[in-house]
């Protein structure tokens, strides 16, 4: 088991059997692990260890109203936290089919928690959030340690989203006692989460599985509560102002976008690749363009080449991660297209510029 040498906090493995053995043994303990899972970087504490649980709180910063995910390794597991028998039988019928046909995957089911689970885990609400993620490396890390470890995102309460172990290591290296390195995240965007203790599930949190494919496989899904109302604070990630970069984030439309005058200490991020260049076009002239550096001009960036919302989704917080660095007073942002994966990268876009 050998640390990376980048690792300037001393605290990055790669994954294999004897880090994720030994990250296992320090959950086992009550310590905090950061582990690579399909949507982000998770910080991992075990989930019945009260705690531990007060550890993740503590070390992310964030306020202790706002509850953690469960994730498991394997569907069977999900008796041990919740207690299906409390759902509507329909909700119970609709929780095998989602969990059939999405489990593995980012897709997270808000409900009824047992109430040996501990309160702290759910912010004192009496429902617990589950998700069964589809990476090799969390599910032997689960495991292998008790089977059930809530994982927030590793990173400071309201900030992007880690989406590699550097991001973690940069933002609380010096904070937990082991960061396992699995490369970049496939997805880079959260879980969907979807609450099912209602008479119409909903969806509080638009993420890595879109609605079309829910509501494809159980039907309608009803609207997800505002900030303020009943409910909104079932799951994580509804706050206003959420997923920030340190540098101010303003999001506009594509029209909006299109018609911005260029200025050296902005930073510029599009959608698709096409909606650059033809802002490029008609904002600089075709004998003084700026330089060009496999889509970073000077700060003009895209998240997809050919607008695709899988592949923007899984750059999102790449990129915002690397603009935050380059020191620019704000970064103007193009909403994607409400489609696919569009939902939540404007979801992360919207709560970025509160």
């Amino acid at each position: 088991m050998k640390v990376l040498e980048a690792s300037p906090h001393g605290v990055i493995y790669r994954v294999d059997e004897d880090t994720l053995r030994k990250a296992a043994e320090l959950l086992c303990a009550g310590e905090l692990v950061a582990f690579p899972t399909e949507t982000v970087y998770g910080l991992g504490g075990d989930a019945f260890n009260a705690a531990a649980l007060a550890k993740i709180f503590d070390v992310k910063k964030r306020p202790r109203f706002d509850p953690l995910i469960v994730h498991i390794a394997e569907t069977g597991s999900l008796d041990r936290l919740g207690d299906l028998s409390l759902l509507e039988k329909a909700n119970r019928e609709k929780a095998a089919l989602l969990t059939g046909r999405f489990w593995p995957g980012p897709l997270t089911l808000i409900l009824p928690r047992r109430p040996e689970v501990p309160a702290l885990l759910s912010s004192g609400l009496p429902t617990v959030a589950l998700r069964f993620p589809s990476h090799p490396a969390a599910q032997k890390l689960i495991t292998y340690s008790t089977g059930a470890v809530a994982a927030p995102s590793a990173n400071s309460f309201g900030r992007l989203s880690p989406t590699r172990p550097e991001h973690v290591e940069a933002d609380l290296g010096g904070s937990i006692a082991m960061i396992l390195d699995g490369g970049p995240c496939r997805v880079g965007v959260e879980s969907t989460v979807l609450d099912l203790t209602g008479e119409l599930p909903r969806i509080l949190r638009p993420g890595g599985l879109p609605r079309e494919e829910i509501e494809a496989l159980i039907g309608k899904t009803a609207q997800a509560p505002r900030e303020g109302e009943a409910g909104a604070r079932l799951s994580p990630g509804m706050l206003k102002s959420h997923y920030a970069p340190r540098t101010t984030l303003i999001l506009h439309t594509g029209k909006e976008m299109a018609e911005l005058p260029f200025r050296q200490n902005e930073a510029y991020l599009f959608f698709d690749r096409p909606s650059m260049e033809s802002w490029l076009a008609e904002t600089f002239s075709a004998q003084n363009p700026p330089a060009d550096n496999d889509g970073d001009r000077e700060g003009i960036f895209y998240l997809s080449e050919n607008g695709d919302t899988v592949e923007a989704a899984g750059r999102l917080f790449e990129i915002l991660h690397h603009v935050d660095g380059l020191g620019k007073t704000c970064i103007h942002a193009e909403e994607a297209p409400p489609g696919g994966l569009g939902a939540a990268i404007n979801d992360r876009l919207i709560r970025a510029a509160a």
